[in-house]
């Protein structure tokens, strides 16, 4: 039965409606082009017309709706990121694992303001959250993130009911690179409703609000991405020998998928580059053979031929005190002492 055009303009605009409460584009009329049915396309065709409704994500209309992580399998399972004008989940599902949580959004946070240069970044939390994760350090900020500690703003809320409205307030300023709001466990005023204000002043202001809870367990919320965030143990440092045993390598993240419009889940494990100011994905595998591939250091040994330097914890005999061995060769090609008074003493007149 053909449909009148009152009748699908109607549905066209609760279609817009629910967009974008989902967060994603409204659907848009294009030429069904080579399709033949609604198997080949995936669309609704309409008899009376020759327009289809194509329905497009975030990523297909807009190429910068997204914030890259720069891991490549994490894009891709994302389509493209996390989406910049939408509220996103960061979890942690225990309170041990603040730390993690906190450092992966500093990991997101640099990698946003290194595109908003110049907007500050406002992070919001309970007194109680504050008490049991703690601040940032301001010194580390700078170091392991390039961060500067006056980009980086707090507001400390007594009761969650304020930290919903400060965050409610600050997620509609465009004068914000991104809005930060740590919530521990699943309180009941942070329910469906107070998720749904929170990703709709995302999308008026087109900025990131990313919602941190920690100790807490999945529940429905309208953010479109869930990561659950955990720190993952830290490797050797590489060297140009291989592994350095006994050492810390660059903090590492895992990374769950547990809830995405556009992915299946999935677990992927990350380091953060504090030099380069990006993530790594860690693949186990792919570094074994290439380090199998590539035995031999880079770098040649010294002309003496001599080997490198032990390794660290290793003994060393150093010669007794006096003895010729242990004068320095800046001390071997200094003069004598005889001649070291004329050597110094000034020019005599010719």
């Amino acid at each position: 039965m053909a449909m009148t055009a009152v009748a699908r303009e109607t549905v066209f605009a609760l279609r817009r409606q629910i967009a974008k409460i989902e967060g994603t584009l409204p659907e848009r009329l294009q030429a069904p082009a080579a399709a033949t049915s609604d198997a080949d396309v995936g669309t609704d065709l309409t008899p009376d017309t020759d327009l289809t409704i194509v329905r497009r994500g975030v990523a297909a209309a807009l190429p910068d709706a997204f914030l890259p992580t720069g891991v490549e399998r994490l894009d891709a399972a994302l389509s493209g990121g996390l989406p910049k004008a939408a509220l996103s989940e960061i979890h942690g599902t225990q309170t041990r694992d603040a730390g993690a949580v906190a450092g992966f959004a500093l990991s997101l946070t640099s990698l946003i303001l290194k595109q908003a240069k110049g907007l500050p970044v406002l992070w919001i939390g309970t007194s109680e959250i504050f008490r049991e994760a703690g601040f940032p350090y301001a010194r580390g900020l700078q170091a392991s993130f390039g961060i500067e500690p006056e980009q980086l703003l707090f507001s400390e809320a007594p009761r969650l009911v304020d930290a919903l409205w400060v965050a409610e307030e600050a997620a509609r300023m465009t004068a914000l690179a991104a809005v930060i709001l740590e919530i521990r466990g699943n309180p009941q005023r942070l329910d469906l409703t107070a998720t749904r204000r929170l990703h709709a002043r995302a999308l008026g202001a087109g900025r990131p609000v990313f919602l941190l809870r920690q100790a807490a367990e999945p529940e429905p919320t309208a953010a479109p991405v869930r990561l659950i965030v955990a720190s993952a143990p830290a490797t050797p440092r590489d060297t140009i020998a291989g592994p350095l045993a006994g050492s810390i390598g660059r903090p590492a993240f895992t990374v769950t998928i547990g809830k995405s419009r556009t992915a299946l889940p999935g677990q992927f494990t990350l380091e953060w580059n504090p030099d380069e100011r990006a993530f790594d994905e860690r693949r186990g595998e792919e570094r074994q053979k290439e380090r199998a591939k590539n035995p031999v250091p880079v770098v040649s040994l010294s002309g003496s031929g001599k080997d490198p330097a032990a390794a660290s914890g290793a003994v060393l005999a150093f010669p007794a005190v006096g003895s010729p061995a242990a004068i320095s060769p800046t001390a071997r090609d200094q003069p004598p002492p005889r001649q070291r008074a004329a050597h110094l003493g000034p020019r005599r007149a010719g």
